[in-house]
């Protein structure tokens, strides 16, 4: 389900090591752990998520490090529209290393104005609150007017959505692709019983551009929806399941069609598969 709050964030991150602090390599991806975004375009009911890289925390002897994370989201005007302050993290980081992964995200509502906005997050290294190093890193990214569209979209390890994973996986693997479709028409005569009536195709394409299956894999809404989808309900949200059989790189292809607008979105996904590592001895 979409929220409705107008923006709200939030931070998580994922360590690794090394001397005086810098932030970059930022890059706006579809969910915790996805690819890049094409650009830097969300309709409302999407979700901005901020990746970069974090160089130079100290890290102690035993593999600890302690630093702290605040996000401040603007609008054009240069007004406040968020701040999360400062959330202090103790992690450990078995395998050294001198880069620090890290990600911010903002949940963007179906109400929120079309415009421009800047995320800026500031990490801190907390490691000696004397001389304590702080740096920051800016992004800018833009609502678009409301339309219908293919949003919050992401990928995991479990049907449930509650763990992260990468479009990188090894043969025998499995990864959900979760998003939800919004701002779609409805067709009936009775207005509390109006439906939507839409489309959504999964097709998969080889690394010569070529589908993998002769047909599309297709899901109709309401069907998914057991039939029946709420008048208040905004967006509906969606999960295909892909099975990681053969090795190799692909690119997915997500369409939803609004039958009833006859409108529609496309998203495209890349996949990379390695082959299991082989059993020794």
């Amino acid at each position: 389900m979409l929220t409705s709050v107008a923006l709200f964030a939030a931070l998580s991150m994922t360590p690794a090591q090394a001397g005086g602090m810098t932030l970059s390599n930022p890059r706006i991806t579809y969910g915790e752990l996805g690819s890049p975004r094409p650009d830097n375009k969300l309709l409302p009911g999407d979700v901005f998520f901020l990746s970069f890289d974090i160089d130079g925390i100290k890290v102690s002897p035993e593999g600890r490090v302690k630093y702290g994370m605040a996000m401040e989201v603007t609008d054009s005007t240069g007004k406040s529209i968020f701040k999360q302050m400062p959330v202090e993290r103790d992690d450990f980081l078995p395998l050294g290393g001198n880069k620090l992964p890290a990600r911010a995200y903002v949940s963007v509502g179906p109400d929120q104005p079309a415009g421009t906005y800047t995320c800026k997050v500031t990490v801190s290294d907390l490691s000696d609150k004397d001389k304590q190093v702080s740096k920051s890193i800016e992004q800018k990214f833009e609502v678009t007017p409301r339309a219908f569209g293919i949003v919050q979209l992401y990928t995991s390890a479990d049907a449930e959505g509650k763990i992260p994973a990468p479009l990188v996986g090894v043969a025998g693997q499995a990864l959900f692709v979760h998003f939800a479709v919004i701002d779609f028409k409805r067709e009936g005569k009775d207005a509390k019983d109006q439906q939507p009536n839409i489309t959504i195709e999964m097709v998969v394409y080889d690394k010569n551009s070529q589908p993998t299956l002769p047909k599309p894999t297709v899901k109709q809404i309401p069907d998914e929806a057991d039939g029946k989808v709420d008048e208040k309900v905004l967006g509906v949200p969606m999960r295909f399941l892909v099975p990681l059989n053969l090795e190799g790189g692909f690119l997915i292809e997500l369409k939803a069609t609004d039958n009833v607008s006859k409108k529609s979105a496309k998203v495209y996904l890349p996949l990379q598969v390695f082959p299991a590592a082989p059993r020794k001895g």
